[in-house]
């Protein structure tokens, strides 16, 4: 159902880049309308429809993408948590891009919102604005309009149920299609197909049919969605124009949302490892608050993709890549140290190798004695230049020890810790001492330790757990028992044998 929008410039606040620049923070258009503007109370709210939506799916491979509807959330609800409740909890999710179709304006191409971040009642919502950018600089089919996200709903009412179900720091790529062109729509998937992959997720916003009575809206909706679950883009706009062209009384349309499920479509048409899955369907006449002849229809599906990298995701460097990533590590401390600049690393020479993206943690030790150790377990950065960010940080921003001073320089050794994908585990004889490094989350407490720390200190399994929950992720010594524990491997090297 739709409600009336008020738009005013308080959907702008400003705030700040990190350099200083000014942000614009996209502010809530529909809190207190389609969904309630007091924290605790959408808590609730939500907590309800996760408890009551379907349950997730056995899966064998990588929900990679989620159609959700994104009505007033008493009609709308159940379903779009039916949508979220097939991802994992706490899953780590590289990248996560959110499509949903103008309601308000046609423009040519899609927009994206670059200019700062997504805030709602439940905190902000970080945007991946270098990212955002480097899209709208390198692909002519996006751009950025202010009037495309200021008064647009659709992708605003996805953001609580993404916040409530990841419990986690998040960053998104908001995109709003205002084209009617398919041509157009293959474009936008052509330039994010490279992103469209396991460790990904891509969030499609739509309701189904609009306004026909309740025995039109539900076989209508079987029919659209039936299409779309074939991954057949021809088949989904046949179907459309048949529908639309059947004359059934008050069907304005048949998906409100059809130019982000065709992109949907387009990025998996070919892809045999992409498998579509409907999860739940209800339309607003399933609610006291419905008129059964009057209804708009939500569907909840899913695609899967099996993950060809996931049995094996090996790390292996050679004695030069090794030698280069340490090399760097140190010019850029001492560069920093002594004289506050980070040294520009030829890049010409690099192996493809380094300039993948991989997490890592930089450590430094003083005879023999930890000096300082930060990492980062993802990053969009070419490992070269997460080393750079992580070997600065080490030595001059770990809170436990005092930078380090030029003095220093001479006395320091650097190791390099490069970071498998995480993966949760759902029981600790999963972890391997001495091979696996492990990460706790409960609720907003993390912590984190390299594998080498047990083997270091000679801890069994238990005390390993127990010294991370207590003196990392500060949950007490047995709070590991019932937070969520990931396991990875790392592949260490350093400059002392």
């Amino acid at each position: 159902m739709v409600f009336p929008i008020v738009v005013t410039f308080s959907q702008i606040k400003p705030d700040k880049h990190q350099d200083g620049s000014s942000l614009e923070n996209r502010m809530p258009v529909v809190a207190g309308q389609f969904y309630p503007n007091n924290p605790a109370q959408l808590r609730s709210e939500l907590a309800y429809y996760f408890a009551t939506a379907k349950p997730a799916k056995e899966k064998t491979a990588t929900t990679i993408a989620i159609l959700s509807p994104h009505a007033g959330y008493v009609f709308s609800g159940a379903v779009a948590a039916s949508s979220y409740n097939q991802l994992p909890e706490n899953i780590y999710y590289e990248k996560i891009f959110l499509l949903g179709t103008s309601h308000r304006i046609y423009f040519e191409g899609a927009s994206i919102y670059n200019r700062g971040h997504y805030v709602t009642p439940l905190g902000t919502v970080k945007v991946d604005i270098p990212l955002a950018t480097k899209l709208i600089e390198d692909f002519n089919c996006f751009t950025f309009r202010p009037d495309a996200h200021y008064a647009e709903h659709s992708l605003e009412v996805q953001l609580p149920f993404l916040q409530y179900k990841l419990k986690q720091n998040i960053e998104i790529i908001p995109i709003i299609i205002g084209t009617q062109s398919p041509q157009m729509c293959r474009k936008i998937a052509e330039a994010l197909q490279p992103w469209f992959k396991p460790g990904n997720l891509f969030i499609i916003s739509t309701d189904f049919s609009h306004y026909p009575k309740y025995s039109d809206a539900v076989r209508i909706d079987r029919i659209t969605a039936e299409s779309i679950l074939s991954n057949s883009p021809e088949k989904f706009l046949e179907t459309i124009r048949k529908n639309e062209n059947q004359g059934i009384k008050n069907l304005s349309t048949c998906i409100c949302g059809w130019t982000s499920a065709l992109t949907l479509l387009y990025l998996t048409e070919n892809n045999p490892d992409c498998t579509y899955y409907p999860i739940d369907y209800k339309n607003s006449g399933d609610t006291k608050y419905g008129d059964k002849s009057r209804v708009v229809g939500y569907h909840s599906i899913i695609v899967t993709m099996k993950d060809p990298d996931k049995k094996t995701t090996e790390l292996n460097f050679s004695n030069e890549e090794k030698q280069t990533l340490l090399k760097i590590a140190r010019n850029t401390i001492v560069k920093y140290i002594s004289k506050q600049k980070v040294p520009e690393p030829g890049t010409e020479d690099l192996t493809l190798n380094l300039k993948k993206p991989n997490g890592v943690f930089v450590t430094i030790y003083k005879k023999g004695k930890l000096r300082g150790c930060v990492g980062q377990f993802r990053s969009t950065q070419p490992l070269y230049k997460l080393i750079q960010d992580m070997a600065i940080s080490s030595s001059t921003r770990d809170h436990r020890f005092s930078p380090v001073t030029e003095e220093e320089l001479d006395q320091l050794d650097i190791e390099i810790s490069v970071l498998s994908q995480m993966k949760k585990i759902e029981s600790i004889d999963e972890i391997d001492l001495g091979k696996h490094g492990i990460y706790i989350v409960k609720g907003s407490y993390s912590g984190t330790f390299l594998p080498k720390v047990a083997v270091d200190n000679g801890w069994n399994k238990e005390e390993f757990l127990g010294h991370c929950a207590r003196d990392k992720a500060r949950i007490g010594w047995d709070g590991w028992k019932d937070a969520d524990i990931y396991i990875y491997e790392a592949y260490v090297f350093g400059e002392k044998k």
